[in-house]
C-alpha cells in the first residue's frame, strides 16, 4: 500500500509553538512513522518555505519521506496569499509522482487547503481520499471576539469543497462529528472516529527532580505550564488573569510559576505578534513579571521533560478540535486543568484526570489551579490516572485503526471500479 499524505500549509518536521506549527503537525509526523513500522509506504507532500531545506528529507525513517514541493515563494506565507499556490502545488506533486514513478493508492489528506489540492489528484490518479479538517473554519468563527481573529468566507467555502470531494472524513471525537453534521451537513455515515494518538516510547512520566533539572526550575519552585500557539483563541489571557487572582490571595509566595512553550521570542527581527505583546503588557499591569517566563518554541524531545517538572498542566482555549498537549501531558502522568470545550471535553476526565472549568473564567481557573497545588494526594491519583488514560491512547492501537480504514476505502474503490468495468448481462 502506498499513501500520499497532504500536509500542504504546514510542515510536519516544524518545531512546534509556531504560528502554524501545532498538534496537526504532530499527527501527521507520528501517524506516518507509525505507518511505516507496519510496512505501509507513504509521501508526505507539505509546501516548500526554505528554498534552503532540501526538497526531499527522510526524516520519518521506514523509507518514507517528506517532499517540499515548491508553490510559490519558498517562504510562509499568510494562508489566504496561499490559496492562490494551491494549483502549483497540485502540478508538482504530479511532477514528483511521474518522475519518481510511482503509483499511489490513497490520498490522506489534511486541513482545508490540503483537500483542495486532492481534487485533481484524485481525479488523475483515480484514487480514494480521507480527509481530516483538524479544526473547523464555522467553529473559529463562533469564538472569535475580533474581525482579525474570524476565518474568511474562502475558507467555509474550501472546507465544504473538501467534504464534497472526500471518500471519508476521519473526526478526532463524538463532538467533531456533531460539528461536520449540524454546522455543515455531512452525512454521519460518511465519518469515521479515529482520535489522535500519542508516542509512549516519548511521553512518559520522567522523576520530578531530573525534569526539573533538564528545565531548570530549581526544586523548591512549583511550576505550572502552557503549551500551545500564541493566539487569542488559546486563552492564555485567561490563564493570567487566574494567575494574578492567585497572587492577590497570597498563597505560594515565593514558589509558583508559569512556564509558557509557544511563539517567536526569539525572533532575530526583534518582532512578536500582537498577542505576545498583549500578553507581556498583562503581565507588566499584573505585577506578574518575576513570575511568568515565555519560552518559545520547543522541539519535541525536551516537551516530556517540561511536562514532567509541571505540578500541571493548563489549557484555557476557546476552541480544540482534539487537544494533543492535553495527551501527551498525561501520558506523562501530569494532571490538566482545561476548558469545557470541544475535545477537551473527551480527553480530560473532569475529578478524575484533570478539571473542567468555564471558558473565559479566570476565577473557576484559579480555584481549581489552587485546589490542585494544595492536595498532593490528589494530584498525584489524578497524574496516576492520567497515564493510564493516555495508554489507551498509544499509536500502536490507533495506527492499527487507521490502516483497517486505509484497507476498508481501497477495496471499496476498487469494487467500484471493476463493477464499472464489468459488462451489463441486459441488452
Amino acid at each position: 500500500m502506498r499513501v500520499a499524505m497532504l500536509s500542504y500549509h504546514t510542515c510536519p518536521l516544524a518545531t512546534l509553538g509556531g504560528k502554524d506549527a501545532g498538534g496537526m503537525n504532530v499527527y501527521v509526523r507520528d501517524l506516518s512513522r507509525y505507518l511505516g513500522r507496519e510496512g505501509i509506504h507513504l509521501d508526505v507532500f507539505t509546501r516548500s518555505q526554505d528554498e534552503h531545506v532540501p526538497h526531499v528529507l527522510h526524516d520519518l525513517g521506514y523509507g518514507n519521506r517528506v517532499a517540499h514541493i515548491p508553490a510559490g515563494p519558498e517562504v510562509p506565507l499568510p494562508k489566504r496569499k496561499l490559496v492562490e499556490h494551491v494549483p502549483m502545488y497540485t502540478e508538482n506533486i504530479l511532477d514528483f509522482s511521474l518522475r519518481k514513478g510511482l503509483r499511489y493508492d490513497l490520498i490522506h489528506s489534511h486541513y482545508w487547503m490540503s483537500g483542495i489540492a486532492a481534487e485533481r489528484l484524485k481525479k488523475e490518479w483515480n484514487v480514494p481520499v480521507i480527509q481530516m479538517f483538524h479544526t473547523l473554519g464555522k467553529m473559529k468563527q463562533r469564538v472569535a471576539q475580533t474581525p482579525e481573529e474570524e476565518e474568511g468566507e474562502y475558507r467555509i467555502e474550501g472546507e465544504r469543497k473538501a467534504m464534497r470531494l472526500a471518500d471519508r472524513i476521519v473526526a478526532a471525537t463524538i463532538t467533531e462529528e456533531e460539528h461536520l453534521n449540524s454546522l455543515y451537513g455531512v452525512d454521519p455515515q460518511k465519518i469515521r472516529i479515529i482520535p489522535p494518538g500519542v508516542d509512549l516510547s516519548h511521553f512518559y512520566p520522567i522523576p520530578p527532580d531530573e525534569s526539573k533539572e533538564y528545565v531548570g526550575v530549581p526544586e523548591d519552585k512549583r511550576m505550572l505550564l502552557f503549551v500551545g500557539r500564541i493566539e487569542p483563541l488559546k486563552g492564555i489571557e485567561t490563564l493570567l488573569r487566574a494567575l494574578a487572582v492567585i497572587r492577590k490571595k497570597e498563597v505560594f509566595r515565593d514558589q509558583l510559576c508559569l512556564a509558557i512553550i509557544g511563539g517567536d521570542v526569539d525572533d532575530q527581527a526583534g518582532e512578536e505578534n500582537d498577542e505576545m505583546r498583549y500578553l507581556r503588557s498583562l503581565c507588566r499591569e499584573f505585577g506578574l513579571g518575576e513570575l511568568v517566563t515565555f519560552l518559545g518554541k520547543k522541539d519535541q524531545d525536551s516537551l516530556p521533560y517540561y511536562y514532567s517538572a509541571a505540578e500541571l498542566v493548563v489549557m484555557p482555549s476557546h476552541y480544540e478540535s482534539f487537544g494533543m498537549v492535553a495527551l501527551e501531558s498525561m501520558a506523562c502522568g501530569t494532571p490538566v486543568v482545561a476548558s469545557h470545550v470541544g475535545g477537551l471535553t473527551h480527553l480530560v476526565e473532569d475529578g478524575v484526570t484533570g478539571y473542567h472549568v468555564p471558558v473565559e473564567d479566570p476565577q473557576a481557573l484559579s480555584e481549581r489551579i489552587v485546589g490542585l497545588l494544595e492536595d498532593k494526594a490528589l494530584r498525584y491519583r489524578m497524574g496516576h490516572d492520567a497515564f493510564a488514560f493516555a495508554k489507551k491512547y498509544g499509536w500502536e492501537n490507533i495506527s492499527d485503526r487507521v490502516i483497517r480504514l486505509y484497507q476498508d476505502i481501497i477495496d471499496e474503490h476498487r469494487g467500484q471500479k471493476k463493477s464499472e468495468l464489468m459488462p451489463s448481462p441486459y441488452p
